[in-house]
Parts: structure tokens; sequence; C-alpha cells
């Protein structure tokens, strides 16, 4: 990766098959003309090696990780059983881990380092809920979350931060511009004051919705690195033209 491209990558949650191969070469192959972007996908478990012999421009990543690198953790993957999988990254501390696994602060941290700790890389997510959102406390919610979240070893070169307003993903509704600026502004902020200057450089993606139709506008918001890109991900027709919207 190249900190001062854009970075785009696919979620693809609880979805794909085998077959959807075939997808993953459509997005290669629709790559190909684009320059000034990295991409990545996050397959399901049962995916990443599959992909990861098979990718060539695009980054395979996983969707979670524990924490401990091996241990009696039934259905959890470490880090390194990741890396060996041929994933160069993973996921920590989605809003539907944070919700539906009672993921803490704490408990991201501590992933995230782990992936530090097997030479890997983490995008590392934070976001507030609508009634956070609506009952105005939505900066300080989410920068505290993110500096409770932040592993001891934060640096540009393996670290990513994603902001997903958790009331955004999968609605198809998105925050005003000026909100998302106003966001990642006060994270770049936060990520400056944890790590010191390299905070500057640590890209910060924007998720929540991302479609071909919105894609742009937020892509060049300032602060705005990139993007986390759920639903809109898993079709090739669907995910170029974030990319696209990116290389711009």
């Amino acid at each position: 990766m190249t900190l001062n491209r854009s970075y785009i990558v696919g979620n693809w949650k609880m979805n794909g098959a085998l077959a959807d191969g075939a997808v993953l070469d459509a997005i290669e192959a629709g790559i190909a003309e684009q320059s000034g972007v990295d991409v990545a996908l996050c397959p399901p478990a049962t995916l990443i090696a599959a992909f990861a012999q098979k990718a060539k421009a695009i980054g395979i990543g996983a969707q979670d990780c524990h924490a401990a690198p091996s241990g009696a953790h039934t259905g959890c993957l470490s880090a390194p059983m990741l890396k060996e999988a041929g994933a160069r990254f993973a996921i920590v501390g989605h809003s539907e881990r944070r919700a539906g696994q009672g993921e803490s602060n704490t408990d991201v941290a501590a992933k995230a380092q782990a992936l530090f700790n097997a030479g890997l890389g983490a995008i590392l997510c934070v976001g507030e809920t609508l009634a956070e959102r609506d009952a105005g406390n939505a900066i300080a919610f989410v920068t505290q979350q993110l500096a409770e979240s932040l592993p001891i070893s934060a640096a540009p070169d393996w670290l990513t931060v994603a902001y997903e307003p958790v009331w955004a993903i999968g609605t198809g509704r998105v925050p005003q511009d000026a909100d998302i600026a106003a966001m990642h502004a006060a994270l770049r902020v936060t990520l400056v004051e944890r790590v010191g200057e390299g905070g500057q450089s640590i890209r910060i993606l924007y998720g929540g919705s991302v479609n071909p139709a919105n894609a742009a506008q937020i892509l060049v918001l300032t602060d705005v690195g990139g993007a986390l890109v759920g639903g809109a991900s898993l079709k090739a027709e669907t995910f170029l033209p974030i990319v696209a919207a990116a290389a711009r």
C-alpha cells in the first residue's frame, strides 16, 4: 500500500462462496486500468485462502481475528492463522461485532495489536448510533472510542481507521458532507494526539451505505482517505465505479 493513495476495501460480511471467485476476477480486471488507489476485499474466512491464491492486484483481508495467537477459543481464528491462509490484514471493531458480540474498546485494541504482532495490517472501525448522533454526542463518543481502541503500536504503515456511522450501515442513509468532514477532522486530531506526527498519515476511511451514486462526493472530502464498502462490494458492477471515483 502507498499511504497517499486512496484505499477502497470491500467487506463481504457473511456472503460469498467459491463460485464468487468470478467476482474477484472481474474486479481485478476492472482495476487494471485504475491508478492512485489501493483495493482490497474481505471475504468470509472460508474464502481467504482461495482468494489470496487468485488475487494479484487486490489485497485480501479477514473480517475479524482473535487477540490470542492460539488456545482454547472454539470457532475463532488467530492472526497467525489468518496470515498463513493468505490474509494481509483484518477488520477489527466493526459495529456489528461491537453490538452483536459485545466487543469493548479494550478487546478491539488487543485484536489490532495481535495483528501487528503477526505482521498484518488492521482496519479499526469506530462509529456512533443514531441515538448518540441525535443527542449531539457523536464526535465526543467516536473520538473517545478511537482513543480507547488504539493499540500501543499504532502507526501509519499498518493501521487504517474506518469511520462508520452505525445508523447508516446498510440503510441507504448517509450523513451530510459537512458532518462526515467534521468527524474525520476530529478523528485526525485524536490520531495526532495519541500517535504523534504519524497520526497525520494514518488513512481514515468512510463506511456507511457507500455506493456508486455517492462515492465521488464523499471521497473528495478532506481527511477521507477511502471507503469501507459493504453491499456494493459484492458485485463488480457496483464496486468498480467506487474504485474509479477514488482514482480520480
